[in-house]
């Protein structure tokens, strides 16, 4: 009889990980009043709670989120809409500030200055992921009020990354840039760090826009070129999107399957906004 012995060398120091795939998310959710986030109340009667819905369904890896004030402690919150498992960052001291919710860990975070607004800042975040290399993150929340104030803005942004995210870093800047069209001067600052897509994501008609009438294209999620090359398909519900979706309950089929959102979420009063979703598979 023989015996075949099979000898495994595992060579030290080497790590052997499957791809991690990465749901990145940016969210102007808020549908109440004082521009805050409440709780999903589990049977759906609250149109303040539908922000904390649509995350719930959509169950993202990292979101940039605006107006992240909470009507319950932001914990609390957090815990309710996608677990205790995520860690957070939001600024302190603002009227609608900005934040990070991630499911890796946050291993550093800050503010930076916002040269056109005093209610709020640019928020990052450092990321460590499982596979080699951090993930930095950040969120903004431009003015509304024209595109010179948002080309300032992104200019003082794209300086920032340049002076502390280091080079070739995987990186996202995403949030409600208010932009009114995709050919905006705050797109050709913000691609001195990021890649701006050709084909942004729609939804499942191929609507970019994702304003509550749906006709400006206010929300994105940019990632730098290292991040950029790892794009893959949105799958949700059995559909798949090939750059992208911007989520909208109103017209999103099969609902059902993307519980517990209720058909009328993205229209409640106060939703200015709809979900931007994109996905990232590293090797």
């Amino acid at each position: 009889m023989f015996r075949i012995v099979l000898l495994i060398f595992l060579v030290p120091g080497l790590a052997y990980t499957e791809p991690l795939a990465i749901r990145a998310i940016a969210a102007n959710l808020t549908s109440d009043r004082q521009q805050s986030y409440s709780p999903d109340n589990g049977n759906h009667s609250n149109p303040e709670g539908a922000g904390a819905r649509v995350l719930k369904a959509l169950k993202p890896d990292i979101v940039m989120i605006q107006e992240f004030n909470t009507s319950v402690p932001a914990r609390q919150w957090l815990n309710g809409a996608l677990g205790e498992d995520y860690a957070f960052m939001r600024e302190e001291g603002a009227q609608i500030p900005n934040g990070v919710i991630s499911r890796f860990p946050i291993v550093a975070s800050g503010t930076w200055e916002d040269p056109e607004l005093t209610n709020r800042k640019f928020v990052w975040a450092q990321l460590r992921l499982p596979t080699k290399g951090d993930l930095w993150v950040v969120c903004v929340h431009l003015h509304s009020k024209g595109e010179t104030s948002r080309t300032t803005e992104t200019a003082a942004l794209a300086k920032f990354v340049a002076a502390h995210v280091p080079t070739k870093a995987m990186l996202l800047i995403g949030g409600d840039f208010n932009a009114r069209a995709t050919n905006e001067p705050c797109f050709k600052e913000l691609a001195q760090a990021v890649v701006i897509p050709k084909n942004p994501p729609a939804d499942g008609h191929g609507v970019i826009f994702t304003n509550a009438p749906r006709n400006r294209p206010y929300d994105w999620v940019l990632a730098s070129d290292p991040l950029d090359k790892t794009t893959v398909p949105v799958k949700l519900a059995g559909a798949e999107f090939p750059h992208g979706l911007v989520f909208d309950s109103r017209e999103f089929e099969p609902l059902d399957q993307v519980t517990p959102v209720q058909k009328a979420d993205s229209g409640v009063p106060n939703m200015q906004h709809m979900a931007v979703i994109r996905d990232f598979l590293i090797p």
